[in-house]
């Protein structure tokens, strides 16, 4: 490992980290002389020149002649106004970042790695590095796919027609947009191999020639007349598929029709775009902030420069997007924003303008992507971080350009030219580099925290907060973007930071991540106060609605068992609106309630409201029930079916004790006596009576408990549970649980270690704990396809029982063969809250149920999340209603918390 004056390839103009020679320096200067020599590294730069040039044209890439109308088309004027403002407000909170750190001394080779590296020291620095050099990659392949979607747009054959016409000879499809990228990347290759230098020299004239085109785009706005388009596209199978779009030049109607969202089908990938996707494409043209900050080591004057030069260029790139964001939408339809991302050539004055402003914005932020990537990993090489595998990335041409780290770069950008379309790898491109975003922040908040007397930076608008603030920002879109990408690059980090920890590579930086870590975790331990809550301490706190409890006291009976110790209330709303009555009828109800919790036996708490329908007054309920660290995690609803409900209060003898307003053993009826609490609480539902919830109210009061991170539970047939009184001597020992961990009304689906699976196994081990049921038998059935070629099964059994072990689960695991079940399932791959099952797989499910848990005491079962559309809910209740029938007590239960824990 090297000193702190490891001698890197210094910096430059097109990126992260650009060689001098790369950007216009003497082609003569070793690395080894540049480190060494310090003092004789020409400083020539000014602002302009050596930060706002390389910043605007790395903010300039795609996205604002190619994905302007696609942002705008799918999110809105609004959402897309929003998505600018968020993903520069995350920029500018790492801008202050990147000013302190460089300010507070020369940045060379490697850009954000040596940043990160020299602050957290090599396990930190070296993968974040490696991560960025990757974003690089998938950036450069993103910027090539770009690029040829402009040529096909321009020279692209008709689809239609068999016969080349005009300019249109370039045959499509994915193959050849595959080699058309291919032969760009050849391109690219052999100027980073022969003549970076050149390209370096030409970034201003690039820069003005994109100039030419934005303002030939703003003119043509006013000088273009009105005009419709013909777009067609190929559909499935050999159909052409042709939309109707019109340019109407500035117009109120257009302007109002575009504020609001479209999402829809994007015809590049055939997916249906949402916030998360268009925002990942749309955030690529936020990655090239960093391109100024590297030219610390070129710079006349790097303190002033740096933090100016990159704040103007950003605020000169925000104020570009937002008028552009303006201009499409207020004088393109959708339909035109949507289906043609190169619009922008139809509605101009002289289309070659945008073209080849088009071309000159990709190719050069394909190139810059090239060299900075290949120039971060030669730093890596340098540092020795990752041994044999990198170690030719060290090696550089007699002009000291890192040829080997530049054939790497261009063959792993290969690699990702196969992706075919520019918007499928977006999203991983804007991970990687939200999470490099989000080290660079880490690492100005370390040494901030750190108070070193060193960290003197000459740009002081910043301070811890904003640094926090920009990690936070960073990491919550990673996963509102793509909650599996930022999953895996967060896994990936963590691997490369395990390797270089065992590697143990020595170095002078200095280690102070740890010593932070552990400073800031007992920071806001000691700031959470109540809320040290731990998933092994977790406990069912249960918020149970009850309508009339003449027909759920068992059901009451029976969550007092399932509690374990935790929170228990029981909700009740009174429907009204109190601005029609006199007085609240809320309150004189308790006293009642409460004679029937002493009555019953049980250790809850009531909590009622008056709300004009049931699912508000529960969202109160699921609100405001609890005080502190003592609020419900779970809400439990009776079933919704046509059950004719029974009446608990004329089969309980307790009920019907005359003596009951008699003070027994120091009681206190508190003026409640017996005929007083019958006559209080109605007589049950008769089948002829009204609902006081519809199915959709009923299915929404459920998809509001889970958007609020609230675990679900169904229960139904409970009125036939016996032996759940507080006299009744039953220890479960003639009792089964059965659980079914597998939602069953989706086949394919075998993830038995899901959040919702493992919150089934829990429960059902709580109730197993209980009193009552501690002798009970625990029976736990896995559903396989044993005729199924993948034999996968066999394993997940050996895995589900190693994993029960590790919960200290004891119970029986039973294998459900359920080949004939699922012959029955044949709907297309729809989503989950959409699909119509039928009603032979429905019935099969049931019997497959009947025939195995026909005597189990209580069953519980998964329940699949509720339909978002209200249209469905009736569909979703019918489905349960049918997979539960004439099963006996059942929980169907949809988790959303993690409550299982396999330590101490």
């Amino acid at each position: 490992m090297s000193n702190e004056r490891t001698p890197l390839i210094s910096s430059g103009v097109c990126g992260l980290s650009v060689t001098a020679v790369a950007c216009g320096g003497s082609p003569d200067a070793t690395p080894e002389s540049s480190s060494e020599t310090p003092s004789k590294s020409p400083r020539e730069l000014n602002t302009f020149f050596g930060v706002m040039v390389p910043t605007i044209l790395s903010m300039f890439s795609i996205v604002l002649f190619l994905r302007t109308g696609f942002v705008v088309g799918h999110a809105g004027l609004l959402q897309g106004l929003l998505m600018v403002f968020v993903a520069y407000i995350i920029i500018s909170l790492t801008i202050l970042s990147i000013c302190a750190i460089s300010t507070n001394g020369a940045v060379q080779g490697g850009g954000a790695y040596y940043m990160i590296s020299r602050s957290l020291g090599p396990e930190f620095g070296g993968s974040i590095g490696l991560m960025f050099f990757l974003a690089k990659v998938f950036a450069c392949g993103e910027y090539v796919l770009g690029l040829v979607e402009a040529l096909l747009d321009v020279f692209g054959s008709d689809p239609e027609s068999s016969v080349s016409q005009g300019i249109r000879v370039l045959p499509q499809g994915y193959w050849y947009t595959v080699l058309y990228s291919s032969v760009v990347l050849l391109l690219c290759l052999i100027v980073c191999l022969v003549g970076a230098h050149i390209y370096s020299r030409t970034a201003f004239v690039i820069l003005l020639v994109v100039t030419v085109s934005l303002l030939s785009i703003f003119i043509s706005s006013v000088a273009v007349k009105p005009r419709d388009f013909v777009i067609s596209h190929p559909g499935p199978g050999n159909q052409t598929l042709r939309y109707n779009a019109s340019y109407t030049g500035f117009s109120a109607a257009t302007l109002r029709n575009n504020l609001g969202s479209g999402y829809s089908l994007d015809y590049s990938t055939n997916t249906v775009m949402s916030f998360a996707t268009v925002f990942a494409i749309m955030f690529t043209s936020c990655t090239g902030i960093m391109a100024g900050a590297n030219m610390s080591g070129e710079l006349k004057n790097p303190s002033v420069s740096i933090p100016k030069g990159t704040i103007v260029a950003v605020f000169y790139t925000f104020t570009v997007y937002i008028l552009l964001f303006i201009l499409v939408s207020a004088t393109c339809d959708r339909t035109l924003l949507i289906q043609d991302y190169g619009f922008l050539q139809r509605i101009n004055i002289w289309p070659p303008f945008v073209t080849v402003g088009i071309f000159c914005a990709s190719l050069s932020a394909a190139m810059c992507a090239m060299i900075g990537a290949s120039r971060i990993l030669h730093a890596l090489a340098l540092d020795h971080l990752f041994g044999i595998p990198l170690a030719p990335a060290a090696i550089t041409s007699r002009s000291g350009n890192p040829w080997v780290a530049v054939l790497y770069t261009w063959g792993l950008a290969q690699c990702v030219v196969f992706a075919g379309q520019l918007n499928a790898v977006a999203g991983l491109v804007t991970v990687f580099y939200l999470l490099a975003f989000a080290a660079v922040d880490l690492a100005c908040l370390a040494l901030e925290w750190a108070s070193a007397p060193n960290f003197r930076p000459t740009f002081q608008l910043f301070s811890w907060h904003t640094c926090l603030l920009g990690i936070l920002s960073c990491l919550v879109m990673m996963f509102v973007i793509n909650p599996v990408y930022s999953s895996a690059s967060i896994v990936l980090l963590l691997l490369l930071l395990l390797f270089l920890h065992y590697r143990s590579p020595t170095s002078s930086w200095g280690y102070i991540s740890q010593a932070l870590i552990f400073h800031q975790v007992r920071k806001y331990l000691l700031m959470l106060d109540v809320r040290k809550d731990h998933v092994k301490f977790w406990r069912p706190q249960v918020l149970l609605m009850v309508a009339n409890p003449r027909s759920s006291c068992q059901l009451i009976l029976f969550v007092n068992q399932l509690k374990k110790g935790g929170l228990y209330v029981l909700g009740h709303v009174q429907l009204g609106d109190l601005d029609s009555l006199p007085a609240d009828p809320v309150q004189q109800q308790y006293n009642f309630w409460l004679s029937l919790v002493d009555k019953l036996g049980v250790k809850a708490f009531v909590d009622l409201t008056l709300s004009p329908s049931v699912r508000q007054g529960t969202q109160h309920l699921l609100r405001i029930t609890g005080l502190g660290g003592m609020k419900p995690n779970m809400l439990i609803l009776g079933f919704y079916d046509s059950c004719t409900p029974e009446d608990f209060f004329l089969q309980d003898s307790a009920f019907c004790d005359s003596s009951m307003g008699q003070s027994t053993e120091g009681e206190y009826n508190f003026g409640v006596d017996l005929p007083s609490l019958q006559a209080h609480f109605p007589p049950v539902r008769h089948v002829e009576s009204p609902r006081w919830v519809s199915p959709e109210e009923y299915v929404g009061i459920i998809s509001d408990a889970v958007k609020m991170n609230k675990n679900v539970c169904l229960a139904r047939y409970f009125f036939q549970l016996e032996g759940e009184g507080r006299d009744s001597k039953v220890d479960g020992s003639d009792r089964t649980i059965d659980v079914w961990p597998l939602n069953l009304l989706q086949p394919g689906s075998r993830d038995y270690e899901n959040v919702c699976s493992l919150f089934l196994l829990q429960m059902a081990c709580v109730l197993n704990m209980s009193s009552k049921w501690r002798h009970a038998r625990m029976r736990i059935f896995l559903n396989v396809e044993t005729e199924s070629s993948d034999q996968g099964w066999v394993v997940n059994e050996e895995e589900f029982r190693e994993l029960l072990r590790k919960l200290r689960i004891r119970a029986a695991i039973k294998i459900v063969p359920w080949d004939a079940v699922v012959q029955h399932h044949t709907q297309p791959e729809t989503p989950e809250q959409t699909r119509a099952l039928s009603d032979g797989f429905l019935t099969a499910v049931n019997a497959m149920l009947m025939e195995h848990s026909s005597q189990a005491a209580v069953r519980f079962l998964y329940l699949p999340r509720p339909p978002a559309h209200h249209s469905l809910s009736q569909q979703y209740v019918t489905q349960l209603e049918a997979v539960t029938s004439g099963l006996g007590p059942t929980l169907l239960i949809h988790g959303v918390t993690p409550v299982t824990y396999t330590g101490l």
